[in-house]
């Protein structure tokens, strides 16, 4: 899922060089979620992982 965030952030750099602002300005709030989305979801396996209930691979 981060992969995807990164790619977003990329469209939104390409975008606002190239003078597309409004595009920039969606890339980057899409790559902004997805980013707290991945945070939210690692903080949630680590704390499982803490209280040894996580399948660690």
């Amino acid at each position: 899922m981060l992969k995807w965030a990164i790619i977003f952030a990329v469209i939104s750099l390409v975008a606002g060089v190239f003078g597309f602002t409004g595009v920039a300005a969606g890339a980057a709030g899409i790559a902004k979620i997805l980013f707290f989305i991945f945070i939210a979801i690692a903080v949630i396996f680590v704390v499982l992982a803490l209280l040894g209930i996580g399948a660690v691979s």
